[in-house]
């Protein structure tokens, strides 16, 4: 698989619910969202899909800063997409979503998402917000994000 969305496809920059907003992820958001998954460890580590990642793991904010870079260029690029969910009024980081391709699946892509543990009544929102976007926007057949109780 060459390119992961056609060249003419619009990549989406916003989603925007009552209970959050979502918008690309970018070293800017750096301090907020290092606090966030660096407070919900094992609270991302339960959510479905995340059980066997080896991420959260131990990170310097240096180092965060940099995975932040990674996604943002990987987003310029189109090679996946990863955004930051954010508080609609506070603005604070609760999550995170990512999109990005699965390979040798029959799946087009694979979404994953967290919420931090102080917003974990979110999860279920999230997911459902976020399958229904992929299902609504975006250009894929199949998508692998595991489902919510």
């Amino acid at each position: 698989m060459d390119e992961f969305v056609p060249p003419d496809f619009d990549v989406p920059r916003r989603l925007e619910t009552l209970e959050f907003v979502l918008e690309p992820l970018g070293p800017e958001h750096n301090d907020a969202d290092y606090d966030a998954w660096s407070s919900s460890r094992e609270h991302i580590h339960a959510t479905p899909g995340w059980e066997d990642s080896k991420w959260p793991r131990e990170m310097t904010p240096d180092e965060n800063r940099a995975d932040l870079q990674r996604h943002a260029d990987d987003f310029r690029n189109r090679k996946g997409f990863t955004y930051t969910v954010l508080d609609p009024a506070s603005r604070d980081v609760i999550g995170c979503v990512y999109i990005y391709p699965l390979r040798d699946s029959d799946e087009d892509a694979r979404a994953l998402s967290w919420v931090r543990a102080s917003h974990a009544q979110l999860d279920t929102a999230l997911w459902r917000a976020v399958s229904d976007w992929l299902a609504s926007d975006w250009p894929f057949a199949r998508v692998d994000y595991a489902p919510r109780a």
